[in-house]
């Protein structure tokens, strides 16, 4: 996948995830690798930004598997981002399919 489209649909994944269900950092690069292929360098800096603009909140849960996790949670502000997120998604892909439909039917 172009890396540009990519970096563009990031944010929007990112919030969509974790307002399914609460996350850790790791657990949420592996949801959003099932569509586009990133990497843990690539999610972290947007959970801090996200986080660092309240759009989370973080608690600790503890593991099994070794020390306590880092749980992302959608607070009320982030839950109205992200259904601005997705208006603004859809209106932007709608416009572009209809472009380049247009562009195949000249």
């Amino acid at each position: 996948m172009n890396a540009q489209f990519k970096k563009g649909v990031l944010e929007i994944m990112v919030l969509a995830a974790v307002c399914r269900r609460d996350m850790y950092g790791y657990e949420l690069v592996a949801e959003v690798s099932k569509v586009v292929n990133v990497k843990e360098g690539t999610i972290y800096p947007i959970l801090k930004r996200l986080t660092n603009e309240h759009y989370f909140e973080t608690y600790l849960r503890e593991s099994n598997e070794g020390p306590p996790r880092k749980y992302y949670h959608l607070t009320a502000a982030g839950i109205l981002y992200l259904d601005e997120m997705k208006k603004e998604w859809e209106i932007f892909s709608r416009s572009v399919s209809e472009f380049l439909k247009e562009e195949s039917d000249a």
